[in-house]
């Protein structure tokens, strides 16, 4: 039988796999949340239409929503199952890690709207490079990983 090039991880292999995610992703959100935080105090943010503040309080509470379901899965370990990997903690830290991803996605989004807004003072293309930016997001991090996984024929884990 010839080689796929494909290696089954471990269940450890998995987990770490999963823990390097949330690192690579966890620091952008938190600087994203600071960047978010401090903008309130800069004059421009008190001449943004109040749909750039709505915008800007909307993408900070979905930082934290963010930044709580991608920290979940220490606080579970620590918690639930210090010292030991199971595949039922794989799983819930791996779903923790997606959904983690679309307020963070969304959040992306708003800023889109903010800055452009704020930029060119016309909320019409603030809209559209918003959706734009959605657009892009959606694909890359859900419909193209998903259509790939359709294409190698690999069911989801349950």
């Amino acid at each position: 039988m010839a080689d796929s090039g494909i290696e089954k991880e471990s269940l450890k292999e998995e987990m770490q796999n999963i823990v390097e995610e949330a690192r690579m992703v966890i620091p952008g959100v938190q600087m994203l949340f600071g960047f978010q935080t401090i903008a309130v105090f800069n004059d421009r943010f008190e001449s943004l239409p109040l749909s750039g503040v709505y915008a800007h309080m909307t993408s900070l509470g979905l930082l934290v929503l963010s930044m709580a379901l991608l920290m979940a899965p220490a606080g579970y370990h620590r918690l639930a199952e210090r010292g030991q990997v199971s595949r039922r903690m794989v799983k819930l830290s791996s779903r923790f890690i997606t959904a983690g991803m679309v307020p963070l996605m969304l959040a992306l989004t708003a800023d889109v709207y903010e800055v452009v807004l704020a930029a060119m003072d016309d909320s019409w293309i603030g809209v559209v490079s918003a959706a734009a930016a959605l657009g892009v997001l959606l694909a890359l991090w859900f419909i193209l990983p998903i259509g790939m996984r359709m294409k190698l024929g690999r069911p989801s884990r349950k």
